[in-house]
């Protein structure tokens, strides 16, 4: 469980990693979300750190348009 203001910045990375994905892209928006609360969970916090790695599942993410 991660405290609140975590939990803030991982929404935060989520969201700006995610800006140009459209939300009905639920498999792909679940593969980001899943790999950032990985790497968190690992202990990587730095916000950048983050997004990188957000960048890098979204990448990779499963979706029909690629």
């Amino acid at each position: 469980m991660f405290d609140q203001a975590t939990t803030t910045l991982l929404r935060v990375v989520f969201d700006e990693v995610c800006a140009s994905v459209s939300r009905s892209e639920s498999g792909a928006r679940t593969h980001v979300a899943s790999k950032i609360l990985k790497a968190a969970t690992r202990g990587e916090m730095p916000p950048e750190g983050l997004r990188q790695v957000g960048r890098e599942a979204l990448s990779q993410a499963p979706t029909m348009w690629r």
